[in-house]
């Protein structure tokens, strides 16, 4: 029994029976996952437009006559009271039209009282015979000619006054000056509008609404936001809305003014949210990480409890997507209370054994508002 060829044999053939038995599997603890619990409440559809705020009234101010510009007095952004001087022409050729206007009139004047006298002088003749009565008729007619071009020439003259009036451009309402199309030295055209004048005191925000969502943007609700003041929303209520498509965009223009009549910057992109309740429908907000795919329609994961609160398998499940919102997806399906799986959702698999997260029992969907 000391041969130690006998103990390494016996040794070798231990080894190989320890070999050839069963090893025992290996046992997966649960799979941890993190979770929110559906809550249900009427769904409400919601889109977004991108537009500027605007003046409510804004007036491109034009010259009535055109001509030389010899003096600028604004600048774009400056503010300017009814009545003040924005811009001046050169008036030379339009005084020398005012005083052969004044010239013309004054000489229809002096014929229109020849014309008179000769009529007076010709009516005392006519009393003693010594003018025919066609000769004291076509004298009445002179004088009533003279007398007619002579207000023809007062009127022209007017005109003539009117005209060197308008070589000075001046605001027709007190504002902010938005826009400026010329400069000194510039010959401007009669009508063409050179300046626009808006009022900051009663801003809008304009959208342009697609057809196909007209009848809803309708129905909606609105709350705005600006680019420059990020995190802060304030509510708006439609005002106006174009009865009329636009021709090279083919929407609708729609101009929303602010509840609170707040002090808004003219040009700022504003970000308008519609948002309109749809009555008999049930949604609930979940992550967007939760939503996966079976058979190509979308679904969740969702757990079935098996051994206590935090323990379960998972199922997949078919849902109806109804909208998207940010980083959330609005589905409807499962019943209210189900917890579904928000993360990792490419490593589940049927069956397979889940733990709840720590905290994740106290994870709850948003709801859908």
């Amino acid at each position: 029994m000391n041969n130690p060829l006998v103990a390494a044999g016996a040794l070798t053939a231990a080894a190989l029976l320890c070999a050839c038995s069963p090893s025992q599997p290996a046992v997966l603890a649960p799979r941890p996952v993190r979770t929110v619990e559906l809550h249900y409440d009427n769904a409400r559809e919601s889109n977004r437009y991108v537009g500027t705020v605007q003046s409510r009234y804004e007036v491109d101010q034009a010259f009535r006559v055109g001509g030389k510009v010899v003096q600028r007095k604004v600048d774009v952004g400056q503010s300017v009271q009814e009545g003040d001087v924005l811009a001046v022409l050169d008036d030379s050729d339009y005084r020398l039209a005012e005083e052969a206007s004044q010239r013309a009139w004054e000489a229809s004047v002096a014929q229109a009282r020849q014309a008179d006298s000769d009529r007076q002088r010709l009516s005392a003749l006519k009393a003693d015979g010594s003018v025919s009565a066609a000769d004291d008729e076509r004298a009445r007619t002179s004088a009533r000619t003279a007398q007619s071009n002579a207000e023809a020439e007062a009127r022209q003259l007017e005109l003539a006054r009117n005209r060197l009036k308008y070589t000075v451009l001046r605001a027709s309402r007190s504002g902010v000056v938005t826009t400026v199309r010329f400069e000194v030295g510039q010959v401007v055209a009669e009508g063409t509008p050179v300046i626009s004048i808006a009022d900051p005191s009663l801003p809008e925000i304009v959208v342009d609404v697609p057809e196909d969502r007209l009848v809803t943007f309708q129905q909606s609700s609105f709350q705005a936001a600006l680019t420059s003041l990020p995190g802060k929303t304030f509510a708006v209520a439609l005002r106006e809305l174009a009865p009329q498509a636009s021709a090279q965009t083919r929407t609708y223009r729609a101009r929303l003014k602010p509840l609170d009549m707040q002090q808004l910057p003219l040009g700022a992109t504003a970000t308008l949210e519609a948002a309109r309740v749809m009555a008999g429908t049930q949604v609930a907000a979940v992550p967007a990480t939760a939503l996966t795919q079976s058979s190509g329609q979308p679904a969740v994961w969702v757990v079935r409890p098996t051994g206590g609160e935090a323990l379960g398998t998972v199922e997949r499940v078919p849902v109806a997507v109804w909208g998207y919102r940010n980083e959330e997806v609005l589905v409807s399906g499962p019943p209210a209370g189900e917890r579904v799986v928000t993360a990792g959702v490419q490593k589940m698999s049927p069956g397979l054994k889940v733990a709840l997260a720590s905290g994740a029992a106290e994870d709850k969907a948003v709801v859908a508002r």
